[in-house]
């Protein structure tokens, strides 16, 4: 359907926007810094601080426990609140500048004379807007012309669809309310103008967006999962900080004093004293046992990617998506555009008799100007022919923009006729037609060539007379276009009138046919053979021919299998459920396929308990991307089908897609690798300090250290994996099945075996002669000659860097530890920080950190102590890959 407006003019659009404002939605107000801070002041984990920060100062101010005690726990609550507040602050911020970016929408309208395309805040009242299927209700205002079938779904909440027809009179058209145009509605079918009559905040939509407050989130699987986790090791730090306090009085009454009587006898002070160090020592061990860097583990990965995603064209709309993409057992993907370029052109051009034509100066000049004009009185889109060696055409669908292009300049044409009656375009019937009368009366139809051709009766001949109609020859001929990979589009005329809706007339001329490819994407073959190899069931669904739809399903690999099945969409709707779940592994190709067929697939998928991905671009595709595990929406789709999706691809590449979940399984990977890291030093620390006081070593981590470890192994460690990279390798795994745990048993054997060495070579190193030879306390360094500080400092240095040493082992599953390691430089950075900054905390830490200065000597051997958990570890993974089998294999 056509229509013509003059638009406003360059100085009306200035006017109206000084007078109306622009179509700018005020974005909803995020948390700011301050008031995130305040919610995390408010954690368990920092209240507990508080507690212990207020009985330590208390203790401190009458005498019964050192100042700088006070001092390590309040800068423990400033770094953790901080650090975590201003990671989840800028990922925020990032994320949703990026989401702007990715959401810029433009608007067909008309302007001095022409249909143009603005972004959608340049809109101004009165403005004059083109709305097609598939397109967003830019502002709100009344139908000047035409008919729309609205989903209001957004607006209202209810799913069922309007119809909207133009207002006959226009003084009270916006308060009709089958006119009547609201912002956010979603044009499912039709075509018309509307006006505008209000922009941006003044809106229905605007007023209740202002009115929103932050809407609640629901935490993703994965979160949940973490969440889980941490309570688990939170209940086994809640118990291992009870019988270490337990232990501690122990030591205390049993050990050192011998007993309760002569216990009781010291000073009530120091009884206090130690009472409240046990306490303040169980809830450091608290601190450092449970994972309060795992809720917001993922957050900082995601944060640290975004931008890789984003170069890599995948802009992640929902965390669930990127979480689940990495466990996708089956992908349903549209062909145009995803696995082509997404650009068609007419490659030939078929008579009825069967002829061929490659190119439009070649057809006969009679036919030639019938079938220009059957294009051109059959189309929705407008063209400007201000420049004739290239006519803008806006408005038109890709087959329709081909077709268009292939007449070249005869498509600026006018000719002297009017339209009578249309029937637009719709994925059901899948032709269009248009009655024109003037010059010429007739009746214009074009579509899919099998649903053309069975209504034709005769065939313009290259003299444009009409000839008996016989298909053999063309059907031969069309059969070798479908095998080369080609839409096929049927074009017809007919003296009839177009009857009742959605009905062809019953004796058409067929003109000819059109054979439309759309060029593999170079890249497609690799990324589909990819996908299979990562264990993937590749299922192209598209609107094409069988033969068209079989010969580009050969081309990109997904019928390289033998024994694999393709079906039609009326072959797919006479089988059950029940059959079509039988079939579902084999089925790689469904052809002339419907939007209800992807809806149907999706769901019959998903009871299998498959992980389910879905791609789509129209309006049509919506319900199915949003019902899917995992739904890709294209980026030049429509915005319903983003706003169902949770990831958008921005180059419609189906590379992209295998990209996302390729970063949905190294998402997981860096998640358990931190794990590995952070409970292996849990395992250690309990331990240490639970065994320590049996071994005679009353405190061999202070509170101010441990709350050192707990930064070195929590919030630094966070950054130092949620850089890992995306390896290609895998995509040489088998899917991540949605329900398995966190903790793998070779997760558990790493955490296990390492952890228990190196609590029992840390309580060796402290009680061992042959180490305290090693760290003899002179007396220059020593001014208690009974606590060999030298030997102390040497073991919180060697803790310390036995851990930061155990991040190479958790950071691979084989055996280089260096793989890939300069990809991640916040690893390496973090890595050199700790080792930099324990050495000077060692010098500089004095009473606060209690430590003395080490010799080059005695630093030579905390590192060979330390570093011997690499050799451990590797030979843990030598006789795992010996007698288990190599993961990384």
């Amino acid at each position: 359907m056509k229509f013509s407006y003059p638009g406003l003019s360059d100085q009306e659009v200035s006017e109206s926007r000084q007078t109306n404002g622009a179509n700018e939605l005020t974005n909803q107000e995020a948390e700011g810094f301050f008031a995130k801070l305040r919610a995390n002041l408010k954690d368990p984990i920092i209240v507990i601080l508080l507690v212990a920060l207020v009985v330590t100062v208390s203790l401190a101010a009458l005498g019964f426990a050192p100042w700088y005690e006070g001092l390590g726990i309040a800068i423990a609550v400033v770094a953790a609140t901080l650090i975590a507040t201003w990671s989840e602050y800028s990922n925020e911020n990032e994320f949703q500048r990026l989401l702007e970016e990715a959401s810029i929408v433009k608007v067909k309208v008309y302007r001095n004379k022409t249909l143009t395309e603005i972004f959608i805040d340049d809109l101004v009242v009165n403005d004059l807007v083109l709305l097609q299927p598939g397109d967003t209700v830019p502002a709100d205002g009344f139908l000047l012309a035409g008919e729309l079938v609205l989903n209001e779904s957004a607006l209202t909440g209810e799913s069922r669809t309007v119809k909207k027809i133009a207002s006959k009179d226009e003084k009270n058209a916006a308060e009709e309310e089958k006119s009547e145009m609201s912002r956010a509605a979603h044009v499912e079918d039709g075509e018309a103008v509307m006006k505008v009559l209000k922009v941006g905040d003044k809106t229905k939509y605007g007023e209740t967006l202002k009115e929103l407050t932050s809407a609640e989130t629901r935490p993703s699987p994965l979160q949940e999962k973490l969440a889980y986790l941490g309570q688990q090791i939170s209940r086994f730090g809640y118990i291992g900080a009870i019988l270490i306090a337990l232990s501690f009085m122990f030591n205390h009454i049993f050990l050192e004093a011998g007993g309760w009587e002569i216990y009781f006898n010291n000073p009530t002070g120091e009884i206090i004293y130690h009472v409240v160090t046990a306490i303040i020592l169980a809830i450091i061990i608290i601190v450092v046992a449970v994972p309060e860097g795992l809720p917001m583990m993922i957050a900082v990965v995601l944060s640290m990617n975004m931008r890789k995603l984003l170069n890599a064209k995948v802009l992640v709309r929902k965390l669930l998506g990127i979480e689940t993409s990495g466990s996708l057992t089956v992908l349903f993907t549209d062909k145009t555009g995803t696995l082509t370029q997404g650009k068609l052109t007419v490659s030939e051009f078929i008579g009825g008799n069967g002829e061929h034509f490659t190119s439009f100066k070649g057809i006969p000049e009679i036919l030639r100007d019938t079938v220009s004009f059957a294009i051109r009185n059959n189309t929705p889109a407008s063209i400007d022919a201000g420049d004739p060696e290239n006519p803008k055409i806006v408005g038109a669908n890709p087959t329709g923009y081909a077709l268009l292009r292939f007449l070249g300049a005869d498509v600026a044409k006018q000719d002297d006729v009017k339209l009578k009656i249309n029937i637009p375009f719709n994925s059901a019937n899948k032709f269009s037609a248009s009655q024109v009368e003037g010059s010429q009366n007739l009746t214009l139809v074009k579509g899919a060539a099998e649903i053309v051709l069975a209504g034709c009766t005769h065939y313009l001949d290259v003299n444009g007379n009409k000839v008996k109609f016989e298909s053999g020859e063309i059907l031969a001929e069309m059969e070798g276009l479908s095998e080369r990979a080609m839409r096929l589009i049927g074009l017809a005329v007919s003296e009839q009138d177009l009857g009742q809706v959605n009905e062809l007339p019953e004796q058409m001329t067929l003109v000819g046919v059109f054979g439309l490819r759309d060029e593999m994407r170079d890249e497609s073959k690799p990324a589909v053979k990819t996908a299979i190899k990562a264990g993937i069931q590749v299922v192209m669904i598209t609107g094409d021919a069988i033969d068209t739809a079989q010969a580009i399903a050969k081309e990109v690999g997904i019928l390289e299998k033998e024994n694999v099945l393709v079906l039609t969409s009326s072959e797919l709707g006479k089988m059950s459920d029940d059959e079509i779940k039988k079939v579902l592994p084999e089925l790689r190709v469904v052809a002339r396929a419907l939007p209800t067929d992807k809806s149907r697939l999706v769901k019959l998928a998903k009871s299998l308990d498959w992980v389910v991905g879905m791609t789509g671009d129209g309006v049509n595709d919506a319900p199915a991307v949003k019902n899917a595990d995992v739904g890709f929406s294209m980026g030049n789709g429509t915005d319903m089908t983003k706003e169902s999706s949770d990831i958008v691809i921005l180059d419609n590449n189906f590379i992209s897609l295998t990209n996302a979940v390729r970063y949905g399984r190294t998402l997981l990977k860096s998640i358990r690798k931190f794990l590995i890291f952070q409970l292996t030093v849990n395992v250690a620390a309990i331990l240490v300090a639970f065994l320590g006081p049996f071994f005679g070593t009353n405190l061999p981590l202070t509170m101010t250290q441990l709350l050192w470890v707990n930064i070195v192994m929590d919030t630094l460690a966070a950054f130092a994996f949620s850089g890992e990279p995306a390896l290609q390798r895998y995509m040489y795994e088998e899917p991540i099945p949605k329900g398995d745990s966190l903790i793998t048993g070779d997760m558990w054997s790493a955490i296990l075996i390492d952890g228990i060495y190196m609590a029992f070579l840390s309580l060796f190193f402290l009680t061992s002669d042959f180490v305290s030879e090693l760290f003899v306390c002179d007396e220059i360094r020593c001014s208690d000659p009974e606590v060999n500080l030298v030997l102390l400092t040497a073991f919180f240095g060697f803790f310390v860097f036995i851990n930061n040493f155990n991040k190479f082992n958790a950071r691979t599953e084989g055996l280089n530890l260096f793989e890939h390691i300069t990809e991640n430089r916040s690893f390496i950075m973090v890595v050199v920080l700790i080792f930099f900054l324990q050495g000077t905390f060692t010098y500089i830490g004095g009473e606060v950190l209690r430590t003395i200065g080490l010799t080059f000597e005695e630093w030579g051997y905390v590192l060979v102590f330390a570093v011997t958990i690499i050799p451990l570890d590797l030979l843990r993974k030598f006789l795992r890959n010996t007698f288990v089998g190599n993961p990384v294999a």
